[in-house]
């Protein structure tokens, strides 16, 4: 099934990877939202399970070895022809909207923390580091990206 105008939504795993007071992110280096920073994530495989996914996802991306702490949200990314895509654009337009999608996808938003392993940039990912949490204003980030990253840095914590 093609990612571009599929014919039925695709199932996704996010993934926020907590090391101390920071997180790892990406810098994308595949649409949607190429360039764009995001949590680490992409698409299940058959057969596979979502905490399953959810390592193999961070691996192949950044190289880490993560233990899945939790499931945050899941969250409906529809992208529709005629939107920009950019930074903090909401993307699950209104039920009404007509226009013909180009990528839908569901994603399990898990929560993680990491377990082992020195970060660099594999597969999707264009660049990865860990970035601190309390400097999480300074990427243009999806609404929906920083409302998971602090329910996941809360679970973490105890306090979700």
């Amino acid at each position: 099934m093609s990612r571009e105008y599929p014919d039925r939504p695709i199932a996704g795993v996010g993934i926020v990877v907590l090391k101390g007071d920071a997180v790892l992110m990406i810098r994308r280096g595949k649409p949607p939202r190429e360039g764009q920073w995001s949590i680490p994530g992409g698409k299940q495989k058959l057969g596979e399970t979502w905490r399953a996914t959810a390592a193999r996802e961070v691996r192949e991306e950044t190289g880490v070895e993560i233990e899945v702490i939790g499931m945050i949200d899941v969250v409906d990314a529809i992208v529709r022809e005629g939107d920009t895509l950019e930074p903090g654009q909401r993307t699950v337009p209104a039920a009404d909207d007509s226009r013909p999608v180009v990528y839908h996808y569901t994603l399990i938003d898990c929560a993680a923390v990491w377990t082992c392993g020195e970060v660099r940039a594999g597969s999707d990912a264009a660049h990865a580091e860990f970035w601190p949490l309390d400097r999480l204003g300074e990427l243009p980030l999806w609404s929906e990206t920083v409302r998971i990253i602090t329910e996941a840095a809360a679970l973490r914590d105890g306090a979700k």
